[in-house]
Protein backbone atom coordinates (compact mmCIF):
# COMPACT_ATOMS: atom_id res chain seq x y z
CA UNK A 1 0.00 0.00 0.00
CA UNK A 2 1.30 3.29 -0.85
CA UNK A 3 2.29 5.48 2.03
CA UNK A 4 0.37 9.03 1.94
CA UNK A 5 2.80 10.91 0.58
CA UNK A 6 3.50 8.19 -2.39
CA UNK A 7 -0.22 8.45 -3.13
CA UNK A 8 0.19 12.34 -3.18
CA UNK A 9 2.49 12.35 -6.63
CA UNK A 10 0.78 9.52 -7.94
CA UNK A 11 -1.91 11.73 -7.83
CA UNK A 12 -0.17 14.76 -8.93
CA UNK A 13 1.55 13.34 -11.49
CA UNK A 14 -1.63 11.85 -13.04
CA UNK A 15 -3.00 15.36 -12.86
CA UNK A 16 0.17 16.20 -15.14
CA UNK A 17 -2.16 14.78 -18.19
CA UNK A 18 -4.12 18.13 -16.92
CA UNK A 19 -1.55 19.77 -19.39
CA UNK A 20 -3.08 18.37 -22.78
CA UNK A 21 -6.60 19.55 -22.41
CA UNK A 22 -5.36 23.63 -23.68
CA UNK A 23 -3.93 21.73 -26.43
CA UNK A 24 -6.64 19.98 -27.68
CA UNK A 25 -9.28 22.65 -27.13
CA UNK A 26 -8.56 24.24 -30.25
CA UNK A 27 -9.48 21.04 -31.88
CA UNK A 28 -12.67 20.50 -30.41
CA UNK A 29 -14.70 19.82 -34.04
CA UNK A 30 -11.91 17.60 -35.09
CA UNK A 31 -12.43 15.69 -31.75
CA UNK A 32 -15.79 15.61 -32.14
CA UNK A 33 -16.06 13.75 -35.41
CA UNK A 34 -13.53 11.17 -34.02
CA UNK A 35 -16.10 10.28 -31.29
CA UNK A 36 -18.81 10.12 -33.53
CA UNK A 37 -16.41 7.35 -35.80
CA UNK A 38 -15.80 5.67 -32.80
CA UNK A 39 -19.07 5.03 -31.76
CA UNK A 40 -20.25 4.60 -35.10
CA UNK A 41 -17.64 1.74 -35.69
CA UNK A 42 -18.21 0.03 -31.85
CA UNK A 43 -22.11 0.18 -32.79
CA UNK A 44 -21.19 -1.92 -36.15
CA UNK A 45 -18.81 -4.39 -34.73
CA UNK A 46 -21.65 -4.96 -31.42
CA UNK A 47 -23.62 -5.81 -34.07
CA UNK A 48 -21.74 -8.58 -35.53
CA UNK A 49 -22.51 -11.10 -32.99
CA UNK A 50 -26.18 -10.33 -33.03
CA UNK A 51 -26.29 -11.86 -36.55
CA UNK A 52 -23.74 -14.71 -35.99
CA UNK A 53 -26.43 -16.12 -33.31
CA UNK A 54 -29.22 -16.03 -35.89
CA UNK A 55 -26.88 -18.12 -38.10
CA UNK A 56 -25.99 -20.77 -35.53
CA UNK A 57 -29.25 -20.89 -34.46
CA UNK A 58 -31.14 -21.35 -37.48
CA UNK A 59 -28.53 -23.59 -38.75
CA UNK A 60 -27.00 -24.39 -42.11
CA UNK A 61 -29.95 -26.59 -43.30
CA UNK A 62 -31.00 -26.40 -46.84
CA UNK A 63 -34.27 -24.47 -46.27
CA UNK A 64 -32.44 -22.03 -44.74
CA UNK A 65 -29.86 -21.31 -47.36
CA UNK A 66 -31.71 -17.73 -47.94
CA UNK A 67 -32.16 -16.96 -44.73
CA UNK A 68 -28.48 -17.21 -44.06
CA UNK A 69 -27.63 -15.38 -47.51
CA UNK A 70 -28.92 -12.37 -45.94
CA UNK A 71 -27.19 -12.80 -42.22
CA UNK A 72 -24.02 -13.15 -43.88
CA UNK A 73 -24.66 -10.32 -46.44
CA UNK A 74 -25.43 -8.46 -42.84
CA UNK A 75 -22.55 -9.48 -41.56
CA UNK A 76 -19.91 -7.79 -44.38
CA UNK A 77 -21.86 -5.11 -44.25
CA UNK A 78 -21.78 -4.09 -40.83
CA UNK A 79 -18.53 -5.20 -41.49
CA UNK A 80 -17.24 -3.31 -44.02
CA UNK A 81 -19.19 -0.15 -42.09
CA UNK A 82 -16.88 -0.86 -39.07
CA UNK A 83 -13.58 -0.91 -40.98
CA UNK A 84 -14.67 2.55 -42.54
CA UNK A 85 -15.49 3.71 -39.45
CA UNK A 86 -12.40 2.44 -37.48
CA UNK A 87 -10.48 3.88 -40.53
CA UNK A 88 -11.61 7.28 -40.64
CA UNK A 89 -11.32 7.74 -37.03
CA UNK A 90 -7.75 6.25 -36.91
CA UNK A 91 -6.82 8.91 -39.19
CA UNK A 92 -8.47 12.01 -37.17
CA UNK A 93 -7.06 10.84 -34.17
CA UNK A 94 -3.61 10.55 -35.67
CA UNK A 95 -4.40 14.52 -37.23
CA UNK A 96 -5.04 15.30 -33.61
CA UNK A 97 -1.90 14.03 -31.98
CA UNK A 98 0.26 15.43 -34.75
CA UNK A 99 -1.06 18.89 -34.09
CA UNK A 100 -1.27 18.68 -30.60
CA UNK A 101 2.32 17.44 -30.57
CA UNK A 102 3.63 20.13 -32.92
CA UNK A 103 1.95 22.89 -30.54
CA UNK A 104 3.70 21.42 -27.96
CA UNK A 105 6.98 21.43 -28.90
CA UNK A 106 6.21 24.92 -30.38
CA UNK A 107 5.79 25.81 -26.78
CA UNK A 108 8.44 24.25 -25.26
CA UNK A 109 10.81 25.67 -27.73
CA UNK A 110 9.64 29.01 -27.35
CA UNK A 111 9.72 28.63 -23.05
CA UNK A 112 13.32 27.54 -23.37
CA UNK A 113 14.12 30.66 -26.08
CA UNK A 114 12.96 32.82 -23.07
CA UNK A 115 15.32 31.44 -20.27
CA UNK A 116 18.22 33.35 -18.80
CA UNK A 117 22.08 32.52 -19.68
CA UNK A 118 22.06 30.51 -15.75
CA UNK A 119 19.60 28.09 -17.18
CA UNK A 120 22.04 27.02 -19.98
CA UNK A 121 24.47 27.33 -17.39
CA UNK A 122 22.97 24.27 -15.39
CA UNK A 123 20.98 22.45 -18.53
CA UNK A 124 23.11 20.25 -20.57
CA UNK A 125 21.34 20.73 -24.43
CA UNK A 126 20.96 17.24 -25.35
CA UNK A 127 18.68 17.40 -22.24
CA UNK A 128 16.55 19.91 -23.47
CA UNK A 129 16.76 18.27 -26.62
CA UNK A 130 15.06 15.34 -25.18
CA UNK A 131 12.32 16.98 -23.69
CA UNK A 132 11.61 18.67 -26.98
CA UNK A 133 11.57 15.64 -29.11
CA UNK A 134 11.27 12.33 -27.01
CA UNK A 135 8.94 13.22 -24.59
CA UNK A 136 6.44 15.04 -26.32
CA UNK A 137 6.64 12.11 -28.87
CA UNK A 138 5.22 10.34 -25.86
CA UNK A 139 2.02 12.98 -25.57
CA UNK A 140 1.70 12.30 -29.41
CA UNK A 141 1.20 8.61 -28.61
CA UNK A 142 -0.91 9.56 -25.72
CA UNK A 143 -3.18 11.78 -27.83
CA UNK A 144 -3.14 10.35 -31.24
CA UNK A 145 -3.38 6.48 -30.12
CA UNK A 146 -3.77 6.12 -26.48
CA UNK A 147 -6.89 8.17 -25.94
CA UNK A 148 -8.66 6.87 -28.99
CA UNK A 149 -7.84 3.16 -27.34
CA UNK A 150 -9.03 4.38 -24.35
CA UNK A 151 -12.56 5.70 -25.22
CA UNK A 152 -13.01 2.63 -28.22
CA UNK A 153 -11.78 0.27 -25.53
CA UNK A 154 -14.17 2.33 -22.96
CA UNK A 155 -16.84 1.95 -25.44
CA UNK A 156 -16.68 -1.49 -26.47
CA UNK A 157 -16.48 -2.81 -22.85
CA UNK A 158 -19.41 -1.03 -21.47
CA UNK A 159 -21.02 -1.69 -24.52
CA UNK A 160 -19.95 -5.61 -24.61
CA UNK A 161 -21.06 -5.87 -20.94
CA UNK A 162 -24.64 -4.83 -21.54
CA UNK A 163 -25.25 -7.12 -24.33
CA UNK A 164 -23.74 -10.23 -22.33
CA UNK A 165 -26.58 -9.07 -19.63
CA UNK A 166 -28.84 -9.21 -22.16
CA UNK A 167 -28.51 -12.19 -23.78
CA UNK A 168 -27.10 -14.18 -20.70
CA UNK A 169 -27.80 -12.42 -17.38
CA UNK A 170 -26.30 -15.70 -15.15
CA UNK A 171 -22.90 -15.92 -17.27
CA UNK A 172 -23.02 -11.95 -17.25
CA UNK A 173 -23.29 -12.42 -13.08
CA UNK A 174 -20.16 -14.97 -13.07
CA UNK A 175 -18.03 -12.45 -15.34
CA UNK A 176 -18.73 -9.61 -12.95
CA UNK A 177 -16.48 -11.30 -10.20
CA UNK A 178 -13.64 -11.69 -12.41
CA UNK A 179 -13.74 -7.96 -12.86
CA UNK A 180 -12.04 -7.35 -9.35
CA UNK A 181 -9.62 -9.18 -10.19
CA UNK A 182 -8.21 -7.73 -13.34
CA UNK A 183 -7.89 -4.33 -11.82
CA UNK A 184 -6.05 -4.79 -9.30
CA UNK A 185 -2.58 -5.86 -11.05
CA UNK A 186 -3.59 -2.64 -13.14
CA UNK A 187 -2.98 -0.58 -10.21
CA UNK A 188 -0.47 -1.84 -8.46
CA UNK A 189 1.79 -2.79 -11.62
CA UNK A 190 0.75 0.77 -12.71
CA UNK A 191 2.52 2.80 -10.36
CA UNK A 192 5.54 1.55 -10.75
CA UNK A 193 5.40 1.76 -14.34
CA UNK A 194 5.36 5.31 -14.09
CA UNK A 195 8.63 5.68 -11.95
CA UNK A 196 10.32 3.34 -14.54
CA UNK A 197 9.41 5.53 -17.16
CA UNK A 198 10.75 8.95 -15.62
CA UNK A 199 13.84 7.04 -14.64
CA UNK A 200 14.13 6.04 -18.76
CA UNK A 201 13.49 9.16 -19.70
CA UNK A 202 15.84 10.56 -18.10
CA UNK A 203 18.41 8.03 -19.05
CA UNK A 204 17.48 9.07 -22.68
CA UNK A 205 18.29 12.14 -21.79
CA UNK A 206 21.70 11.75 -20.32
CA UNK A 207 22.96 9.55 -23.35
CA UNK A 208 21.70 12.14 -25.68
CA UNK A 209 23.06 15.37 -23.88
CA UNK A 210 26.27 13.06 -23.97
CA UNK A 211 26.33 12.32 -27.60
CA UNK A 212 25.48 16.08 -28.37
CA UNK A 213 28.46 17.34 -26.38
CA UNK A 214 30.46 15.22 -27.75
CA UNK A 215 29.02 15.75 -30.96
CA UNK A 216 29.72 19.51 -31.39
CA UNK A 217 32.93 18.72 -29.35
CA UNK A 218 34.78 16.19 -32.19
CA UNK A 219 37.59 18.57 -33.30
CA UNK A 220 38.64 18.37 -29.83
CA UNK A 221 38.03 14.66 -29.60
CA UNK A 222 39.80 13.55 -32.69
CA UNK A 223 42.69 16.27 -32.01
CA UNK A 224 43.37 14.36 -28.66
CA UNK A 225 42.59 11.33 -29.99
CA UNK A 226 39.47 10.06 -27.71
CA UNK A 227 37.34 8.44 -30.11
CA UNK A 228 37.16 5.21 -28.58
CA UNK A 229 37.15 6.72 -24.86
CA UNK A 230 33.95 9.20 -25.80
CA UNK A 231 32.75 5.52 -27.85
CA UNK A 232 32.65 3.85 -24.69
CA UNK A 233 31.24 7.09 -22.27
CA UNK A 234 28.31 6.62 -24.40
CA UNK A 235 27.96 2.83 -24.94
CA UNK A 236 27.80 3.01 -20.92
CA UNK A 237 25.05 5.60 -20.73
CA UNK A 238 22.71 3.93 -23.66
CA UNK A 239 23.48 0.62 -21.73
CA UNK A 240 21.78 2.68 -18.84
CA UNK A 241 19.20 3.80 -21.20
CA UNK A 242 18.39 0.22 -21.84
CA UNK A 243 18.58 -1.48 -18.31
CA UNK A 244 15.87 1.40 -17.48
CA UNK A 245 13.47 1.02 -20.28
CA UNK A 246 13.47 -3.04 -19.94
CA UNK A 247 12.74 -2.10 -16.15
CA UNK A 248 9.65 -0.65 -17.72
CA UNK A 249 9.10 -3.38 -20.31
CA UNK A 250 9.72 -6.00 -17.83
CA UNK A 251 6.78 -4.18 -15.35
CA UNK A 252 4.43 -3.73 -18.50
CA UNK A 253 4.66 -7.35 -19.29
CA UNK A 254 4.08 -8.29 -15.71
CA UNK A 255 0.84 -6.39 -15.71
CA UNK A 256 -0.16 -7.94 -19.45
CA UNK A 257 0.76 -11.32 -18.60
CA UNK A 258 -1.50 -11.05 -14.92
CA UNK A 259 -4.99 -9.39 -16.45
CA UNK A 260 -4.20 -12.13 -19.47
CA UNK A 261 -4.24 -15.09 -17.27
CA UNK A 262 -7.06 -13.59 -15.30
CA UNK A 263 -9.17 -12.42 -18.31
CA UNK A 264 -9.04 -15.46 -20.25
CA UNK A 265 -8.99 -18.21 -17.37
CA UNK A 266 -12.29 -16.49 -16.71
CA UNK A 267 -13.67 -16.70 -20.05
CA UNK A 268 -12.56 -19.98 -20.18
CA UNK A 269 -14.76 -20.97 -16.85
CA UNK A 270 -17.71 -18.98 -18.11
CA UNK A 271 -18.03 -21.07 -21.41
CA UNK A 272 -17.69 -24.39 -19.60
CA UNK A 273 -20.63 -23.15 -17.38
CA UNK A 274 -22.24 -21.76 -21.05
CA UNK A 275 -21.73 -24.73 -22.06
CA UNK A 276 -23.73 -26.95 -19.55
CA UNK A 277 -26.34 -24.63 -19.81
CA UNK A 278 -26.44 -25.14 -23.16
CA UNK A 279 -26.65 -29.26 -22.86
CA UNK A 280 -29.82 -28.93 -20.50
CA UNK A 281 -31.19 -26.51 -22.63
CA UNK A 282 -31.05 -23.41 -20.68
CA UNK A 283 -29.70 -21.29 -23.30
CA UNK A 284 -29.70 -22.12 -27.45
CA UNK A 285 -26.02 -22.53 -29.12
CA UNK A 286 -26.60 -19.09 -30.79
CA UNK A 287 -26.48 -18.02 -27.39
CA UNK A 288 -23.68 -19.23 -26.00
CA UNK A 289 -21.65 -18.12 -29.15
CA UNK A 290 -23.45 -14.42 -29.24
CA UNK A 291 -22.15 -14.23 -25.51
CA UNK A 292 -18.10 -15.52 -26.09
CA UNK A 293 -17.95 -13.12 -28.69
CA UNK A 294 -19.05 -10.46 -26.06
CA UNK A 295 -17.10 -11.59 -23.75
CA UNK A 296 -14.06 -12.09 -25.75
CA UNK A 297 -14.60 -8.51 -26.94
CA UNK A 298 -14.70 -6.89 -23.30
CA UNK A 299 -11.46 -8.99 -22.07
CA UNK A 300 -9.68 -7.62 -25.60
CA UNK A 301 -11.15 -3.97 -24.18
CA UNK A 302 -10.16 -4.63 -20.68
CA UNK A 303 -6.35 -6.18 -22.11
CA UNK A 304 -6.10 -2.59 -23.93
CA UNK A 305 -7.23 -0.52 -21.46
CA UNK A 306 -4.22 -2.13 -18.89
CA UNK A 307 -1.94 -1.13 -22.42
CA UNK A 308 -3.48 2.41 -22.07
CA UNK A 309 -3.12 2.91 -18.70
CA UNK A 310 0.91 1.62 -18.80
CA UNK A 311 1.18 4.40 -21.63
CA UNK A 312 -0.92 7.14 -19.64
CA UNK A 313 1.60 6.67 -16.65
CA UNK A 314 4.19 6.73 -18.90
CA UNK A 315 2.61 10.16 -20.65
CA UNK A 316 2.68 11.23 -17.02
CA UNK A 317 5.96 10.82 -16.67
CA UNK A 318 7.01 12.65 -19.65
CA UNK A 319 4.94 15.20 -18.75
CA UNK A 320 6.01 15.96 -15.77
CA UNK A 321 9.36 16.53 -16.98
CA UNK A 322 8.13 18.73 -19.69
CA UNK A 323 6.23 20.70 -16.84
CA UNK A 324 9.64 21.14 -15.31
CA UNK A 325 11.06 23.06 -18.10
CA UNK A 326 7.20 25.12 -18.85
CA UNK A 327 7.34 26.27 -14.96
CA UNK A 328 11.16 27.25 -15.06
CA UNK A 329 10.82 31.05 -14.81
CA UNK A 330 13.72 32.92 -16.43
CA UNK A 331 15.74 34.84 -13.66
CA UNK A 332 16.17 37.53 -16.52
CA UNK A 333 13.14 39.35 -17.94
CA UNK A 334 11.45 42.53 -18.45
CA UNK A 335 9.83 44.23 -15.32
CA UNK A 336 6.44 45.35 -15.02
CA UNK A 337 7.20 48.80 -15.89
CA UNK A 338 9.79 48.00 -18.35
CA UNK A 339 9.54 50.74 -21.15
CA UNK A 340 11.29 50.45 -24.48
CA UNK A 341 13.87 52.92 -26.35
CA UNK A 342 12.14 55.18 -27.90
CA UNK A 343 14.86 57.79 -28.44
CA UNK A 344 18.15 57.46 -30.53
CA UNK A 345 20.81 56.09 -28.18
CA UNK A 346 23.50 58.30 -27.96
CA UNK A 347 26.04 55.63 -26.44
CA UNK A 348 26.58 56.50 -23.03
CA UNK A 349 27.16 53.88 -20.55
CA UNK A 350 27.80 53.92 -16.74
CA UNK A 351 28.86 51.33 -14.13
CA UNK A 352 28.24 51.82 -10.60
CA UNK A 353 29.58 49.63 -7.41
CA UNK A 354 28.94 46.16 -9.55
CA UNK A 355 29.51 43.06 -7.79
CA UNK A 356 28.93 39.80 -9.61
CA UNK A 357 29.21 36.11 -9.17
CA UNK A 358 28.17 33.45 -11.44
CA UNK A 359 24.93 31.59 -10.00
CA UNK A 360 26.55 28.45 -10.54
CA UNK A 361 29.21 29.49 -8.37
CA UNK A 362 27.79 32.21 -6.44
CA UNK A 363 31.04 32.08 -3.42
CA UNK A 364 32.68 33.55 -5.90
CA UNK A 365 32.81 37.10 -6.66
CA UNK A 366 34.00 37.63 -10.72
CA UNK A 367 33.87 40.75 -10.21
CA UNK A 368 34.04 43.46 -7.07
CA UNK A 369 32.70 46.65 -7.32
CA UNK A 370 32.98 47.93 -10.49
CA UNK A 371 32.84 51.33 -11.36
CA UNK A 372 33.57 53.93 -14.36
CA UNK A 373 32.01 55.53 -17.33
CA UNK A 374 32.24 55.80 -20.99
CA UNK A 375 30.95 58.93 -22.80
CA UNK A 376 29.03 58.85 -26.07
CA UNK A 377 32.06 57.84 -29.01
CA UNK A 378 34.79 56.90 -26.80
CA UNK A 379 36.88 53.61 -27.27
CA UNK A 380 37.19 52.24 -24.21
CA UNK A 381 39.62 49.40 -24.02
CA UNK A 382 39.39 46.08 -21.19
CA UNK A 383 42.94 44.65 -20.18
CA UNK A 384 44.04 42.18 -17.85
CA UNK A 385 44.73 38.62 -17.53
CA UNK A 386 42.45 36.03 -18.10
CA UNK A 387 40.09 35.54 -15.39
CA UNK A 388 40.04 38.78 -14.42
CA UNK A 389 36.16 39.58 -15.67
CA UNK A 390 36.58 41.32 -18.72
CA UNK A 391 34.20 39.23 -20.85
CA UNK A 392 31.74 39.18 -18.06
CA UNK A 393 31.24 42.88 -18.07
CA UNK A 394 29.87 42.41 -21.77
CA UNK A 395 27.23 39.71 -20.31
CA UNK A 396 25.91 42.27 -17.79
CA UNK A 397 25.93 45.11 -19.77
CA UNK A 398 23.84 43.04 -22.34
CA UNK A 399 21.60 41.65 -19.40
CA UNK A 400 22.41 38.17 -19.83
CA UNK A 401 23.38 38.27 -16.26
CA UNK A 402 22.33 40.67 -13.22
CA UNK A 403 24.65 41.76 -10.38
CA UNK A 404 24.48 41.17 -6.88
CA UNK A 405 24.51 44.69 -6.29
CA UNK A 406 25.23 47.89 -8.13
CA UNK A 407 23.93 49.54 -11.35
CA UNK A 408 24.40 49.69 -15.16
CA UNK A 409 22.93 52.75 -17.16
CA UNK A 410 22.42 53.46 -20.77
CA UNK A 411 22.23 56.66 -21.39
CA UNK A 412 21.04 57.30 -17.42
CA UNK A 413 18.49 54.91 -17.22
CA UNK A 414 19.00 51.97 -15.49
CA UNK A 415 19.17 49.05 -17.85
CA UNK A 416 16.77 46.81 -15.76
CA UNK A 417 14.03 49.16 -16.63
CA UNK A 418 14.12 48.69 -20.55
CA UNK A 419 12.45 46.00 -22.56
CA UNK A 420 15.38 42.98 -22.90
CA UNK A 421 14.85 43.17 -26.65
CA UNK A 422 15.41 46.72 -27.13
CA UNK A 423 18.31 46.71 -25.05
CA UNK A 424 20.11 44.22 -26.56
CA UNK A 425 19.52 45.66 -29.92
CA UNK A 426 21.45 48.69 -29.09
CA UNK A 427 24.44 46.57 -28.61
CA UNK A 428 26.51 44.36 -31.79
CA UNK A 429 28.99 41.52 -30.19
CA UNK A 430 31.77 40.50 -32.22
CA UNK A 431 32.97 37.18 -29.89
CA UNK A 432 36.16 35.74 -29.71
CA UNK A 433 34.06 32.55 -30.38
CA UNK A 434 32.55 32.73 -33.65
CA UNK A 435 28.98 31.63 -34.05
CA UNK A 436 27.92 30.59 -37.93
CA UNK A 437 24.87 28.81 -38.10
CA UNK A 438 23.75 26.33 -40.37
CA UNK A 439 22.45 28.12 -43.19
CA UNK A 440 23.95 30.43 -46.18
CA UNK A 441 26.54 33.05 -45.96
CA UNK A 442 23.52 35.67 -47.17
CA UNK A 443 21.36 34.62 -43.93
CA UNK A 444 24.67 34.73 -41.75
CA UNK A 445 25.53 38.63 -42.28
CA UNK A 446 21.52 39.19 -42.24
CA UNK A 447 20.79 37.48 -38.74
CA UNK A 448 21.07 40.78 -36.94
CA UNK A 449 18.31 42.49 -39.35
CA UNK A 450 16.59 39.88 -41.54
CA UNK A 451 14.73 42.41 -43.74
CA UNK A 452 18.10 43.89 -44.99
CA UNK A 453 18.39 44.33 -48.62
CA UNK A 454 21.15 42.31 -51.04
CA UNK A 455 23.39 45.28 -51.42
CA UNK A 456 23.25 47.02 -47.51
CA UNK A 457 24.45 42.97 -46.62
CA UNK A 458 26.88 42.95 -48.94
CA UNK A 459 28.19 46.39 -48.24
CA UNK A 460 28.65 44.77 -44.81
CA UNK A 461 30.56 42.13 -45.81
CA UNK A 462 32.72 44.80 -48.23
CA UNK A 463 33.48 46.81 -45.17
CA UNK A 464 34.53 43.59 -43.23
CA UNK A 465 36.61 42.57 -45.99
CA UNK A 466 34.54 39.44 -46.08
CA UNK A 467 33.10 39.86 -49.72
CA UNK A 468 36.96 38.76 -51.06
CA UNK A 469 36.21 34.88 -50.01
CA UNK A 470 32.56 34.75 -50.38
CA UNK A 471 32.42 35.61 -54.27
CA UNK A 472 34.72 32.90 -54.33
CA UNK A 473 32.08 30.14 -52.32
CA UNK A 474 30.62 27.86 -54.89
CA UNK A 475 27.21 29.71 -54.93
CA UNK A 476 28.21 33.48 -53.58
CA UNK A 477 26.21 34.67 -50.91
CA UNK A 478 23.83 31.66 -51.25
CA UNK A 479 26.13 29.23 -50.33
CA UNK A 480 25.68 27.00 -47.29
CA UNK A 481 28.44 27.26 -44.75
CA UNK A 482 27.82 23.84 -42.60
CA UNK A 483 26.79 23.41 -39.43
CA UNK A 484 28.73 25.87 -37.36
CA UNK A 485 30.66 27.15 -40.36
CA UNK A 486 32.94 24.18 -40.77
CA UNK A 487 33.28 25.28 -44.37
CA UNK A 488 34.82 28.43 -43.29
CA UNK A 489 38.39 29.53 -41.46
CA UNK A 490 38.50 30.78 -38.67
CA UNK A 491 39.30 34.22 -39.95
CA UNK A 492 36.65 33.70 -43.06
CA UNK A 493 34.24 33.08 -39.74
CA UNK A 494 35.11 36.06 -37.71
CA UNK A 495 34.94 38.32 -40.67
CA UNK A 496 31.69 37.19 -41.65
CA UNK A 497 30.47 37.55 -37.87
CA UNK A 498 32.11 41.53 -38.37
CA UNK A 499 29.57 41.70 -40.97
CA UNK A 500 27.19 40.72 -39.12
CA UNK A 501 27.81 43.38 -36.62
CA UNK A 502 28.42 46.00 -39.40
CA UNK A 503 24.82 45.45 -40.78
CA UNK A 504 22.47 46.02 -37.20
CA UNK A 505 24.79 49.66 -36.79
CA UNK A 506 24.43 49.76 -33.32
CA UNK A 507 25.30 52.46 -30.97
CA UNK A 508 27.55 50.74 -28.68
CA UNK A 509 30.20 47.79 -30.09
CA UNK A 510 31.41 44.81 -27.81
CA UNK A 511 34.76 43.46 -29.57
CA UNK A 512 35.47 40.54 -27.24
CA UNK A 513 39.25 39.89 -28.86
CA UNK A 514 37.78 40.39 -32.36
CA UNK A 515 40.92 39.58 -34.67
CA UNK A 516 42.28 36.98 -32.34
CA UNK A 517 41.20 34.27 -34.65
CA UNK A 518 42.85 35.72 -37.80
CA UNK A 519 46.33 35.64 -39.42
CA UNK A 520 48.43 38.81 -40.23
CA UNK A 521 47.09 39.56 -43.18
CA UNK A 522 43.37 39.08 -42.27
CA UNK A 523 44.13 40.98 -38.86
CA UNK A 524 45.65 44.28 -41.02
CA UNK A 525 42.34 43.95 -43.07
CA UNK A 526 39.38 43.75 -40.49
CA UNK A 527 41.27 46.09 -38.08
CA UNK A 528 40.94 48.87 -40.89
CA UNK A 529 37.18 47.34 -41.36
CA UNK A 530 36.71 48.25 -37.24
CA UNK A 531 38.68 51.43 -37.49
CA UNK A 532 36.17 52.86 -39.94
CA UNK A 533 32.93 51.35 -37.75
CA UNK A 534 34.54 52.19 -34.91
CA UNK A 535 34.56 56.01 -35.65
CA UNK A 536 32.12 57.88 -33.33
CA UNK A 537 30.67 54.59 -32.09
CA UNK A 538 30.66 53.93 -28.54
CA UNK A 539 33.04 50.84 -28.44
CA UNK A 540 34.48 48.31 -25.52
CA UNK A 541 36.87 46.05 -26.55
CA UNK A 542 38.89 43.49 -25.05
CA UNK A 543 42.32 43.63 -26.76
CA UNK A 544 45.77 42.38 -26.95
CA UNK A 545 46.44 44.48 -29.42
CA UNK A 546 49.02 47.07 -29.16
CA UNK A 547 48.40 49.29 -31.59
CA UNK A 548 44.13 48.93 -30.72
CA UNK A 549 45.01 49.61 -27.12
CA UNK A 550 47.11 52.39 -27.81
CA UNK A 551 44.36 54.26 -30.04
CA UNK A 552 41.86 54.21 -27.17
CA UNK A 553 40.14 56.76 -25.30
CA UNK A 554 41.06 55.02 -21.98
CA UNK A 555 42.16 51.93 -20.67
CA UNK A 556 41.08 49.81 -18.05
CA UNK A 557 43.25 47.27 -16.41
CA UNK A 558 40.93 44.55 -14.52
CA UNK A 559 43.07 41.87 -11.90
CA UNK A 560 41.03 39.31 -10.39
CA UNK A 561 37.80 41.31 -10.65
CA UNK A 562 38.71 44.18 -9.62
CA UNK A 563 39.84 47.67 -11.53
CA UNK A 564 43.68 48.48 -10.42
CA UNK A 565 44.12 50.88 -12.83
CA UNK A 566 42.43 53.52 -15.97
CA UNK A 567 44.06 55.92 -18.20
CA UNK A 568 45.91 56.09 -21.41
CA UNK A 569 48.61 53.95 -22.14
CA UNK A 570 51.67 55.33 -21.94
CA UNK A 571 51.16 56.70 -18.20
CA UNK A 572 49.94 53.49 -17.31
CA UNK A 573 53.34 51.51 -18.71
CA UNK A 574 55.02 53.80 -15.98
CA UNK A 575 52.69 53.86 -13.34
CA UNK A 576 51.23 50.56 -13.21
CA UNK A 577 53.11 47.23 -13.04
CA UNK A 578 50.91 45.23 -14.08
CA UNK A 579 49.74 46.77 -17.00
CA UNK A 580 53.64 46.94 -17.52
CA UNK A 581 53.89 43.50 -17.63
CA UNK A 582 51.16 42.77 -19.65
CA UNK A 583 52.41 45.08 -22.90
CA UNK A 584 55.49 43.69 -22.14
CA UNK A 585 54.39 39.90 -22.62
CA UNK A 586 50.64 39.84 -23.94
CA UNK A 587 50.36 42.77 -26.13
CA UNK A 588 51.43 42.80 -29.74
CA UNK A 589 51.48 44.92 -32.39
CA UNK A 590 51.60 43.67 -35.73
CA UNK A 591 51.31 46.86 -37.73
Amino acid sequence: MDTPAEATNNKASLNHLRLIKPLITPYKKHIMLALLLLFLGAAANLAIPVAFKQMIDLGFAAENQDTLSYYFLLVFVVSSLMILFTSLRYFWVSWIGQKVVTDLRKQVYGKVMTQSQEFFEKTKTGEILSRINTDTTLVETVVGSTFSIALRSAVTFFGATFMMVFTAPKLAMYIAFIIPLVVLPIVITGRKIQKLSKAEQDRIADSSALATETINAMHTVQAYAQEQAENNKFIAAINNAFTAAVASIRMTTIMSMLVGFVIFGGIVFVLWLGAKDVITGDITAGTLSQFVMYAIMAATSVGALSTVWSELKKAAGALERIIELMNTESTIQDGAAAIPIKSPVLGNISLQNLNFAYPSRNNLNVLTDISFSVEPGQTVALVGPSGSGKSTLFQLLMRFYEPQTGTIKLDGTDINTLQLNDLRSQFSLVAQDVTIFSTTARENIAYGRPAASDEEIKAAARLAHADEFIEQLEHSYDTYLGERGVRLSGGQAQRLSIARAVLTNPPVLLLDEATSALDANSEKLVQEALNTIMQGRTTLVIAHRLATIRKADQIIVLDQGQIVAMGKHEELIHNNSLYAELAKLQFTDKD
